[in-house]
């Protein structure tokens, strides 16, 4: 697939590439002076997570993957859920990570699962590195060592293998990664060539240097869904493009919820026949997903001062604090997250949350769980 931007409406690009520019900047520099700020990027994290399963056609509730997250499932998890899962730690992993990392050698590496890459640092909410990875999806959760090191292990392994056979001994046969035509026919078509469209796509990532950062991100969006580079994660072009929006300063504060966005667009306008088209439905997305990330921030400000008028005269001790910011962090708490993150008994727990005059969400008597008005 070959790009050529001197085809593209310019002119008609402008105007939806500057709005959505000045959007999703102000969204990042109210997150970056927002009290609210953490809690709002780890319910971003799980929102998005969600609407990538519901592009692809899969409904995902984000009660369900709050608790799975928190290894507190009522029920079996499905494969839409482990899936979305995946989403929700891909997204976490680029934001503990450099800007820079997931569109380097060692960060597309990692999160299309052709190699493994160097821990991460703690990030700054907290989340930590890389978690370990479902077998069905792209992310791996060994560390990789360095290429460096990686270099020098291979050399000694063929010294030593060499040293045996001189000495008469067998050598032991190297165990090399499956290649993609050893994966099974029945999960994957073994004529799709991953390597080859992902190198494609990085083509069109760097012819596109010149160009503003949204509108390069759009047009990114628009060709891995064109080129279809992985054939079980869709759903990682997205947050790339985020990932490139980070890196480029527009949204260096947030990942963008680009899944958001994109479900607000009728899905003929993302696959509409001329490419001018698709792209101005990304550049809506992009928009659109700034918009709700504002409108969620505001939500979330009011919620707080809301919340914070039941804790004046309370005394220092008081462990209601840490319960609001664990309830701003996540669409619902149920009384065994509230347990384990306050560490207090089930009854304290259930004190606690009527204090705070949490609604109740589920409607159940046996499973309760709480989120804000």
């Amino acid at each position: 697939m070959v790009y050529d931007f001197g085809t593209l409406p310019l002119a008609a690009l402008i105007a939806p590439v500057a709005r959505a520019t000045e959007v999703l900047a102000r969204l990042d520099e109210r997150i970056h002076r927002s009290p609210v700020r953490d809690g709002w990027i780890d319910r971003q994290n799980f929102a998005d997570a969600a609407a990538a399963l519901w592009l692809e056609g899969e409904l995902v509730h984000i009660e369900d993957l709050v608790l799975h997250d928190a290894h507190m499932d009522i029920r079996a998890p499905t494969h839409e859920l482990t899936r979305a899962h995946a989403v929700l730690r891909a997204r976490r992993q680029i934001v503990a990570r450099a800007p820079d990392w997931a569109l380097g050698r060692d960060g597309l590496r990692q999160l299309t699962g052709r190699g493994t890459a160097a821990p991460a640092d703690r990030d700054p909410e907290g989340q930590g590195g890389p978690t370990p990875q479902a077998p069905s999806e792209p992310l791996a959760d060994a560390a990789e060592p360095d290429p460096l090191a990686e270099e020098f292990a291979a050399i000694d392994a063929v010294l030593d293998r060499a040293a045996k056979v001189l000495e008469g001994g067998t050598a032991s046969v190297r165990k090399e990664r499956p290649r993609q035509s050893d994966r099974p026919s029945l999960v994957y078509d073994l004529d799709w060539d991953e390597d080859a469209r992902l190198a494609e796509w990085q083509g069109v990532l760097a012819d596109t240097r010149a160009l503003p950062p949204v509108l390069r991100a759009a047009i990114l969006l628009e060709a891995w869904s064109q080129i279809e580079v992985l054939q079980h994660a869709a759903w990682l072009g997205p947050l790339l493009a985020a990932a490139l929006l980070r890196q480029e300063g527009v949204a260096a504060g947030h990942l963008a919820g680009l899944h958001l966005g994109a479900k607000t667009i009728p899905r003929e306008r993302r696959r509409a026949r001329t490419r001018s088209d698709r792209i101005l439905a990304w550049l809506d997305a992009i928009h659109e997903s700034a918009l709700a990330g504002l409108k969620e921030h505001d939500r979330l400000v009011l919620a707080k001062n809301q919340i914070e008028r039941r804790l004046r005269k309370r005394r220092s001790s008081s462990k209601l604090p840490e319960l609001v910011d664990l309830v701003l962090s996540r669409p619902l708490v149920s009384t065994g997250m509230v347990e384990e993150r306050l560490k207090v008994s089930k009854q304290g727990a259930l004190n606690l949350v009527g204090e705070l005059g949490l609604r109740e969400m589920t409607g159940r008597g046996r499973f309760r769980a709480w989120g804000i008005v």
